[in-house]
This record gives structure tokens, C-alpha cells and sequence, in this order.
């Protein structure tokens, strides 16, 4: 398969200025002038609410929400975490949710880098952590919108980001869980930077993958299933 463009923005990337970045990617990968592309970045401290966003899910605080047309509901970005947006043509007939269980992999392959166990969670999506209590802490999101058969938005992975802001949401609009980075996980300071080339090419594999039928989450899902949040 093609290989992606990876674009990696240096510093803190606007969210305003990111959401324009990847619609121009997207109309570009539409309109065949690109093979697909791999936002790989950090923003500035952001709440952003996807489609499935409840009023209770909202900051507590006050604190303003970008809307936003990918799934999924409320969600936190900013520095420590890295966000990854792959704009890519999804191969016929089109699987939303076997896209998301790759990039779900995606997640669990850059955690075991960084020496820590990521997981799926039955009936949620997204990679958790095992903590003391025997539950899970969710350490990777995800968020996607598909038009005309590409993809944009993606996935975010707290790596050495503060957690307080999520204290005043309800993230993903899960009550019943919470949420981790992978330097806690790990005890030890994990940055972006550990994580960002393993993304990078595990986000290939998965593009590969999804085109020759060898998925990297091994999964075979029928498009019925529906995408947990």
C-alpha cells in the first residue's frame, strides 16, 4: 500500500487550526490527490464534544466545548497527550467498527513500548489499564467521522499529561470508570515522543492490513456491531 504522509506539527497545535488541517487532508485524500495522511501532534488544553455528547456529560466549570462531527461523546486534549489523526480511505465494504478495533491495537502496540498492558474493555471502546482496585482506567480514546469513505479525526493517548482537567467531565461520558496515562502506568515519565514513531507505523500496518485482509487486531466484525463508547 501507499505509504501515508506523516505530518508532525511542531509544539502545541491549535484545535481550530488542526480541524482545518484535516479537513484539507480529507479533501485531498476524497478527491485522490493524496494516498492518506497521519496527523501526529499535542493541543493546547481543549474539550472537545463529538455527536453522542449528553448536557451532564459538560464541564462542571463552566469551561467552553468545541463541537465536533466525529462520534463518540465528551472527551479532553492537551499537552502530554498525543493525538493521531489518520485521514484515510476506509477499504469496501466500508467497517467502521473493525477501523476502530485496529486502531484500538494501535494503542495496545505503543503502550507494550513503553512497558505498560493495554486492553480492550467488553462493550467499550478505546485501550484500558488494569489498576490496584482490579478495574480499569481508560489510557487511550477514540473518536472518528467517516464522509465520502474517509476518515478523519482518530485517537488520543495520555502519555506524561496532567489528569485534572477530566475531573471536571465526564469522560467519554463514562461515569463508572476513570482515566490514566501511560507514565503513571508505567512509574515512570513517559513522553509523546516515546510513542510517536511506533504509532506511526503501527497506523501503516493497520491502513496494510485493512487493504490485504490481514488485519493487525486480527478482528473479523460484521458492520452491524455497534461502536461502544
Amino acid at each position: 500500500m501507499p505509504e501515508l504522509e506523516v505530518l508532525r506539527p511542531p509544539g502545541l497545535l491549535d484545535y481550530a487550526e488542526g480541524l482545518a488541517l484535516q479537513r484539507t487532508l480529507h479533501a485531498d485524500v476524497v478527491a485522490g490527490r493524496s494516498p492518506g495522511a497521519l496527523v501526529l501532534c499535542e493541543h493546547p488544553s481543549v474539550y472537545t464534544a463529538g455527536r453522542r455528547t449528553e448536557r451532564s456529560d459538560l464541564p462542571t466549570d463552566g469551561s467552553p466545548v468545541v463541537e465536533v462531527d466525529r462520534g463518540g461523546r465528551i472527551t479532553w486534549h492537551g499537552p502530554g497527550q498525543l493525538v493521531a489523526y489518520p485521514i484515510v480511505r476506509l477499504a469496501d465494504p466500508l467497517d467502521v467498527v473493525a477501523w476502530v478495533r485496529d486502531l484500538e491495537q494501535v494503542i495496545i502496540d505503543a503502550a507494550a513500548t513503553v512497558g505498560v498492558v493495554a486492553e480492550r474493555v467488553d462493550g467499550r471502546s478505546g485501550a484500558w489499564v488494569r489498576n490496584p482496585a482490579g478495574t480499569f482506567d481508560k489510557v487511550g480514546a477514540i473518536g472518528l467521522h467517516v464522509g465520502e469513505g474517509v476518515t478523519s479525526h482518530g485517537i488520543a493517548i495520555n502519555c506524561g499529561n496532567a489528569l485534572d482537567a477530566y475531573a471536571a467531565i465526564v469522560p467519554c461520558g463514562i461515569a463508572d470508570a476513570g482515566v490514566t496515562t501511560l507514565g503513571a502506568a508505567a512509574a515512570r515519565t513517559v513522553t509523546v515522543d516515546d510513542i510517536a514513531d511506533t504509532v506511526a507505523r503501527r497506523v501503516q500496518d493497520a491502513l496494510d492490513g485493512m487493504h490485504t485482509g490481514a488485519r493487525i487486531s486480527g478482528a473479523v466484525i460484521s458492520t452491524a456491531e455497534r461502536i461502544p463508547a
